[in-house]
């Protein structure tokens, strides 16, 4: 039994499942409440497309948990809990997703580095683990270390997507108090933002921890 690993084990989870119950929790509170604009989730990201200029970017209903920017097709995508809906959540994850549209318009850096990264940080997510696997069965160190290269790229990606996760947010935060919404609606969705960016910083971290495990126990 390796007791390290156990211990990393124990730690990743309780940091992954106490930030997924944060956020539940947060996402839940603000969806029972309404804006005092009475605007959808839809409306408040066309709005706050209009506000900056932005134009050619359709804002499309997706399924349930979608909502996401694609700069590929240069679209925001919005689950029905946040396309159709007027709540305090449906609003912030709206501006979230319009924020990403700004940074992409105007042609915010830290996307663009995180884009240029998405290439080879998809093949290494999903062929690390078996590299690692094959390289510890046939006992051969060059391939474990190609693993731990490669899964250094998995946690710089996460590592890139914080800041253009947090300046979407600031960006839907900037916009909001623009148009004069009330106080504690603001709140609402800044708690709301806050918790989503805890996700974020929660995968950082466990992969983080991760890649110093490994690390750790494959030095010569």
């Amino acid at each position: 039994m390796d007791y390290s690993y156990l211990a990393l084990i124990v730690v990743t989870l309780a940091i992954g499942l106490g930030a997924q119950a944060y956020v539940n929790g947060k996402l839940s509170k603000y969806s029972t409440v309404p804006n005092s604009l009475g605007i959808t989730g839809a409306q408040a990201a066309q709005r706050m497309l209009d506000y900056y200029g932005i134009s050619g970017v359709p804002i499309k209903p997706g399924a349930h948990g979608e909502d996401f920017f694609d700069p590929r097709s240069n679209s925001i995508t919005l689950s029905p809990e946040a396309f159709g809906a007027t709540s305090i959540t449906s609003l912030a994850t709206a501006c979230h997703e319009v924020g990403h549209a700004c940074q992409y318009a105007f042609g915010y850096t830290p996307m663009k580095i995180r884009g240029a990264i998405v290439p080879v940080a998809n093949v290494a997510s999903n062929a690390w683990i078996f590299i690692l696997l094959i390289g510890i069965f046939l006992n051969m160190a060059g391939l474990v270390w190609a693993a731990i290269l490669m899964y250094a790229v998995v946690v710089l990606f996460q590592i890139a997507t914080l800041p253009v996760e947090f300046d979407a947010s600031r960006r839907a935060m900037a916009y909001m108090q623009s148009i004069s919404l009330p106080q504690p609606e603001q709140k609402g969705a800044f708690d709301v933002l806050r918790a989503c960016a805890l996700t974020y910083l929660a995968a950082a971290l466990t992969s983080i921890l991760q890649l110093l495990w490994l690390l750790g126990n494959n030095r010569d």
